[in-house]
C-alpha cells in the first residue's frame, strides 16, 4: 500500500532565550492513503509541531515529510486543517465560511458549484438550514461540524486534525467521532489526528502512533484491528480494551511513570 504521508527522521527545535528546545527527535511515521492515523503522547511532546510540518507550514530542522512521493518544503494546498477551536469569520455566514476554502484554491470554480458542494457537507453533518446563520449563533459543537465541512470542502488529500474535539462535551466529542466515521465512508481522505484522548483515537484510528517524551521519537505504533463500520458500543468490546489497556502502558512510559520494557 502505498504511503502518503512520511515523516522520514525528523527532528526540530525551538530557539528560547535560554538554548535550544528540541521537540522532535528522528521521528519516523508512515501513513498509507486513505487511512486514518491517530497520533497521542504526553503533553508538550512536539504533537502540534508534527502538524505544522506536515502542512508545510514549518520545515525540520533534520529529516524530511513527504506528502504523495513530493517533499514538502512550502505550505500545501491540498491539506485541510480543523483545530480545537473553530476560527470563523464572524461576518461571514456558515455557508461563506465553509466554501472560503474553495474561494481560495478553486478561483475558477463557479459559485453555484462552491455552494452545493458546501450544502452537500452541511447536510451531512445535520447543520441543513443552518447555512444562513453567523458563527456565533451555534452551539460549540455545530460550529465544529462546519470547521470539519471548511476543512474537507476542497477535497484536500490531507486532512489534519489537532485536538479538534478536545473543548467539547463528552457527548458532543462522541457524537462527532461518528459524524467523522460517516464523513470517511462518504468523502474518503486521509488523515492526522493528534488527541489526548484514548478512546477517540481508537474509534477513529487505523493505527495509533504513540510519541515519547520530548524530545519525541516513535514509541511505538499500535494497528485499530476494528471495522470501518464500528459504533460507539464496540469501546466496550475486550479487542479494543485490550488496545486501551496497551496505549495507556504506552503512555505511563511515555510519562517517565514505569520504565519501558527491556530490549530483547
Amino acid at each position: 500500500m502505498e504511503h502518503l504521508i512520511e515523516i522520514k527522521g525528523v527532528s526540530h527545535a525551538y530557539t528560547t532565550k535560554s538554548g535550544p528546545l528540541p521537540v522532535l527527535d528522528g521521528l519516523e511515521i508512515a501513513v498509507p492513503e486513505g487511512e486514518f492515523c491517530a497520533v497521542v503522547g504526553p503533553s508538550g511532546c512536539g504533537k502540534s509541531t508534527l502538524t505544522r510540518l506536515i502542512a508545510g507550514l514549518m520545515r525540520p530542522d533534520r529529516g524530511e515529510v513527504w506528502l504523495h512521493g513530493a517533499r514538502v518544503t512550502s505550505p500545501r494546498k491540498t491539506v485541510g486543517m480543523a483545530f480545537q477551536n473553530p476560527v470563523m469569520l464572524e461576518w461571514r455566514t456558515i455557508l461563506e465560511n465553509v466554501i472560503l476554502p474553495l474561494e481560495i484554491v478553486a478561483p475558477k470554480m463557479p459559485r453555484a458549484e462552491r455552494v452545493a458542494r458546501a450544502e452537500h457537507l452541511l447536510e451531512m453533518v445535520g447543520l441543513k438550514g443552518f447555512e444562513g446563520k453567523r458563527p456565533s449563533e451555534l452551539s460549540g459543537g455545530m460550529r465544529q461540524r462546519a470547521s470539519l465541512c471548511r476543512a474537507i470542502v476542497h477535497k484536500p488529500d490531507v486532512l489534519i486534525m489537532d485536538e479538534p474535539f478536545g473543548a467539547l462535551d463528552a457527548f458532543t466529542r462522541e457524537d462527532l467521532w461518528q459524524t467523522m466515521r460517516d464523513l470517511r465512508a462518504a468523502e474518503p481522505f486521509t488523515c492526522v489526528l493528534i488527541t489526548h484522548d484514548l478512546r477517540e483515537a481508537v474509534f477513529l484510528g487505523d493505527q495509533v502512533v504513540v510519541l515519547s517524551g520530548r524530545p519525541a521519537r516513535t514509541q511505538r505504533v499500535i494497528d485499530v484491528d476494528l471495522p470501518a463500520d464500528r459504533t460507539l458500543d464496540i469501546l466496550f468490546e475486550p479487542r479494543a480494551q485490550d488496545m486501551l489497556h496497551a496505549l495507556r502502558d504506552e503512555i505511563r512510559i511515555a510519562q517517565g511513570r514505569v520504565p519501558a520494557a527491556p530490549a530483547h
